[in-house]
């Protein structure tokens, strides 16, 4: 049974290539992008073996401990859980539960992550080679960290499988997935200068963390090669327990998904009248706004593009506390950021834009109405970090060029998505989904697209953003540069909506059999 489950993934997988050359392509760069960072890691780790058993220890058990958690996580907010093999369609099926954990765990390492975590975790094996017992230990954890891994994945996805299915757990989850991503670079600025004069500091971190029962199986290894053997079989017996209480928690997790049905409290809150498509003007532009601002506010994939903005100005302020220069820069750059969203539009509609197609909604109605909404959400936003970007460096001079270059980005950049949303249709994250979720094959389409586009509507700033670095610290130039950036940058709004709603006519019956496909 547990071959046939495995066979029954690879079968699936096969079929999912042969549907679209994306796949294929996506399966490929995947597969490139995989084997050029397992490359890097067995560098890395083949250059920690000539390194001191706590250097080694220390980077092992901090990076092993993070790829467990990431195991156990980042399916439930950013990637998705993988249905391929999906458990409640072998409800009617008589397997037994152990036959199908097991095959549902093998089954799981089927895939780039799962292939390159065997292979890198195999790798681990290197630091330890100056001591054979060591080494031997570190086979044997090898099995436990990817058993742990791949269970653990399991169980936290199928014991929250419940909460997963509401709206409110998908927002907040993939709202906050975006926040240790912020921490990352502070942390490694900080590490890069800090790591020599407080290594025995981290030393002492990662110590702790090799009794925490995700780091654990990772401790065992280092305690053998420094002689303690006594912790090291304390800590292989806290990695064993965490992977028998996770096989139980999935097996006690499957039972419920196999027997209990999902089911809906049906109490949700009652509609009071028609909220923002009340007040707003009954014209088809004015709908599309309203239907739009309801994305922005509802919708966990516009919510997470919001929710990083705000840490923004922390961010820059930490890898940049001099100059300011890059504090001024960050208001253009935010602009960009938020006009570039809508370029995707049709593709986060899904299956719903064919109430645009049906209703006979005209292209001019639907990109003005996408722009406006858009840019009711992104003129405050540029406009409090254009202000705040001046008060805070003090540069009040330097206002009106960085307005201009802000609003001319902005506004470019809005132009550009109106053309783009109506002639590409790419695979985006599916309604309810987290804002980091990757649809299978999406990758090359995605990185295409979204690379010529930039590069497109990088072409089209570098006037504004020219006039503004040219009129940066020069009051008279400085208006002239934000008089220019408004301009052009209107201009192109102008005209990326006009042609965008041309397109739009043409293509909207097209569009709509894209959206179909890709879904």
């Amino acid at each position: 049974m547990v071959a046939h489950l495995v066979r029954l993934k690879l079968v699936l997988l096969g079929n999912a290539l042969k549907r679209s050359v994306w796949q294929i392509l996506g399966l490929v760069f995947s597969l490139l992008y995989a084997s050029t960072v397992g490359i890097a890691l067995f560098a890395g780790l083949a250059y920690l073996s000539r390194r001191d058993i706590d250097m080694a220890a220390t980077v092992v058990v901090f990076a092993g401990g993070l790829l467990v958690l990431a195991w156990w996580f980042l399916p439930l907010v950013a990637f998705g859980v993988d249905s391929t093999l999906d458990p409640q369609r072998f409800a009617l099926f008589a397997i037994r539960r152990r036959d199908l954990l097991w095959g549902l765990g093998i089954a799981g390492l089927v895939g780039v992550p799962g292939l390159l975590t065997v292979l890198v975790t195999l790798g681990t094996l290197l630091v330890w080679r100056e001591s054979p017992a060591a080494m031997l230990a570190a086979l044997v954890c090898w099995v436990v960290a990817v058993a742990t891994c791949v269970v653990g994945s399991r169980a936290t996805t199928t014991a929250l499988a419940p909460l997963r299915s509401s709206r409110r757990f998908r927002e907040v989850t993939g709202v906050l997935v975006f926040l240790p991503l912020l921490v990352i670079a502070p942390l490694a600025a900080w590490a890069s200068g800090e790591i020599d004069a407080d290594r025995v500091t981290l030393h002492q971190v990662a110590d702790v963390v090799s009794w925490l029962p995700f780091g654990a199986v990772w401790g065992v290894p280092a305690a053998v090669a420094a002689g303690d053997l006594g912790v090291a079989a304390a800590k292989l017996a806290i990695a064993v327990a965490t992977l028998v209480v996770l096989v139980a928690l999935w097996g006690w997790a499957l039972d419920r998904m196999l027997t209990s049905p999902a089911r809906r409290d049906g109490h949700g809150a009652r509609p009071r009248g028609l909220g923002v498509f009340g007040f707003l003007p009954a014209t088809p532009t004015w709908a599309v706004v309203a239907r739009c601002l309801v994305y922005w506010v509802r919708d966990p994939r516009y919510v997470g593009s919001l929710a990083v903005v705000p840490l923004l100005p922390f961010l820059v302020h930490f890898i940049d506390p001099g100059t300011g220069i890059a504090m001024l820069a960050l208001a253009p750059v935010t602009a960009f950021m938020l006009g570039w969203i809508i370029s995707a539009d049709v593709a986060y509609d899904h299956t719903a834009f064919w109430l645009h197609v049906v209703t006979g909604v005209s292209g001019r109605a639907d990109r003005l109405g996408r722009v406006i909404a858009a840019g009711l959400v992104g003129v405050p936003v540029t406009a409090v970090f254009t202000v705040g970007a001046a008060w805070f460096t003090g540069r009040w001079d330097d206002l009106p060029a960085v307005v201009g270059a802000s609003f001319g980005v902005l506004l470019t950049a809005l132009g550009l998505s109106s053309v783009v949303s109506a002639r590409f249709v790419y695979p985006v994250p599916k309604p309810g989904d987290g804002p980091f979720s990757t649809p299978q094959g999406s990758a090359v389409a995605n990185l295409t697209i979204q690379t010529g586009g930039w590069l497109v509507l990088g072409l089209l700033v570098l006037p504004e953003i020219a006039v503004a670095a040219v009129a940066t610290g020069n009051p008279a130039l400085g208006w002239a540069a934000c008089v220019t950036g408004l301009a052009l940058g209107s201009a192109v709004l102008v005209v990326g909506v006009r042609l965008g709603g041309r397109v739009y006519d043409v293509r909207s019956a097209e569009l709509m059999q894209q959206v179909i496909a890709i879904g």
